[in-house]
């Protein structure tokens, strides 16, 4: 089953491009008119755009990586946070730090600093200082949480990167296309959608057509790593199967049975008997 429809992404107001005038000619393939002056994109091709970016998605989350979510866009932000946070998946909607991934190391120092300011916090470093120092820590605090707080648990580059506007994101997809890391986008009319490895066609304006979008790819994740969770609990199950194939393998009760009823003779015969019929059996056996 198709993951949108046509009607869908009209109503959502994703047709809507930019000013004729502001158009990228990169972007003519997925223009389908123009009226009063703004370009109508394409749905039957964004429809195509996004079951391709989804596919590709589920497939990344499947295979249990990460995809980091940059919209800092005010219209987009709050939003973008909102989905994201539940799936456990990095994000960016504050000011795109320089350097976050060509320069990943200095990033994880700076992560690194958050937690070494919460020991400070507990193991009462912060009774020894000033009154001064206690609020300017506790400012830097608020600040590299505010920036990365959200991309904490992110341990090392991430496997895809999902932009909601692609001019805005400029210094983003560059440093992603640097490190060769796949990006998927919304690309307006304005936008080189050549930039990307997945673009999708669409308004990257309309808080209603970035929820749709980006929706559809948080659904797609989900089924990712739904996919990866049945499979681990699979492969858990077969183990588990597997264990009594190994005790099948172990002294049968008989045997251990036989062997007791061989210590009682022992108790009763004297120790000549006792050598011969042992001898006997050992033999048998």
């Amino acid at each position: 089953m198709a993951r949108t429809n046509y009607n869908e992404l009209l109503e959502a107001g994703v047709h809507f491009g930019h000013l004729k005038r502001k158009w990228n000619p990169n972007m003519a393939p997925y223009i389908f008119m123009e009226r009063n002056g703004i370009h109508i994109i394409d749905l039957h091709k964004t429809v195509v755009k996004v079951e391709e970016a989804a596919t590709a998605m589920k497939q990344i989350a499947k295979l249990g990586k990460k995809v980091l979510f940059v919209a800092t866009k005010k219209q987009a932000k709050d939003l973008v946070a909102s989905k994201i946070k539940n799936l456990n998946m990095p994000y960016v909607t504050e000011r795109w730090p320089g350097g976050m991934l060509t320069n990943f190391a200095t990033i994880r120092k700076a992560i690194r600093k958050m937690s070494l300011i919460d020991k400070m916090k507990h193991d009462g470093t912060f009774g020894n200082m000033s009154k001064r120092e206690r609020l300017q820590v506790t400012r830097q605090r608020a600040k590299l949480e505010k920036n990365l707080g959200s991309i904490a648990d992110l341990s090392r580059l991430p496997a895809a990167l999902f932009v909601v506007d692609v001019m805005k994101e400029h210094i983003a997809v560059n440093e992603a296309r640097k490190l060769n890391i796949p990006t998927f986008a919304i690309v307006d009319t304005n936008s080189d959608p050549n930039i990307v490895d997945f673009p999708i066609p669409g308004n990257d304006d309309a808080s209603k057509s970035i929820d749709k979008i980006v929706s559809i790819m948080v659904t797609a994740i989900e089924e990712g790593l739904a996919e990866r969770k049945n499979e681990k609990d699979k492969t858990a199950g077969e183990k588990k199967d597997e264990t009594p194939e190994v005790a099948a393998e172990l002294p049968t009760g008989e045997k251990r049975e036989r062997k007791h009823i061989n210590v009682g003779k022992v108790k009763q015969a004297n120790p000549g008997e006792v050598i011969a019929e042992t001898t006997k059996e050992e033999a048998a056996e």
